[in-house]
């Protein structure tokens, strides 16, 4: 990993490239982190970087502000570590801003997906609805039959069935990075993003590279 920041969702909107063609963006205001913690191969077994962002003004718990006040940086509401392939060339409380990222740059985001509450089969698995005739029943849209008569007469570890959508951790891979706005730490990315308006994200170049653009 070569470049990383915290982000916060703001919302979708449009732009217009150089063709007049329109482009989904969605704009997420991205850091400014602070550098709050460095770990090593020789002291904790592996190299990252420790990012802070939202400073966190009141329910700061006591060993967390032990923590922040002994490296002299403000208490922060997100912390998330990073694997940079070089970590010496961050020192703890430098800032990472915005502008550490270029337009035309592949990123993968991260976030918690919206919470859609309790799902049936059909909206959840993408189910097909039971025929409408004589002899279904009541329900057309239940999930069928799930057990055996005799041999394993069991059910199955992970069978598809209704249950809790959404809320979870997604990653969406290969967004480009089409505008850049570091006077008001911003940052537009095409496409959607998982998470809802004023969600945490984590914005970090790509790990696969896009054989379409060839990066």
């Amino acid at each position: 990993m070569q470049k990383a920041i915290i982000g916060k969702k703001i919302g979708i909107t449009r732009i217009f490239d150089d063709f007049g063609h329109v482009v989904p963006v969605t704009v997420i205001q991205a850091g400014p982190c602070v550098v709050a913690c460095k770990k090593s191969v020789e002291r904790d077994g592996y190299n990252s970087v420790q990012l802070g962002f939202d400073d966190q003004i009141k329910y700061v718990k006591k060993p967390q502000e032990g923590m922040f006040e002994k490296i002299g940086i403000k208490p922060m509401r997100v912390l998330k570590e990073f694997k940079f392939v070089d970590v010496d060339k961050f020192n703890v409380g430098d800032l990472i801003k915005v502008d550490c990222f270029s337009v035309g740059d592949q990123v993968d985001v991260t976030g918690i997906s919206k919470g859609k509450g309790w799902a049936g089969v059909i909206k959840r698995w993408n189910f097909r609805r039971l025929r409408e005739s004589h002899g279904t029943g009541p329900v057309g849209r239940h999930g069928g039959s799930i057990g055996q008569c005799s041999d394993p007469s069991r059910v199955y570890k992970g069978l598809r069935s209704a249950g809790h959508l959404g809320h979870e951790r997604v990653t969406v891979q290969n967004l480009s990075v089409v505008k850049i706005c570091a006077e008001d730490n911003l940052i537009g990315i095409k496409g959607s993003v998982p998470g809802p308006k004023g969600s945490i994200v984590y914005i970090k170049n790509t790990v696969k590279r896009n054989r379409k653009e060839g990066k």
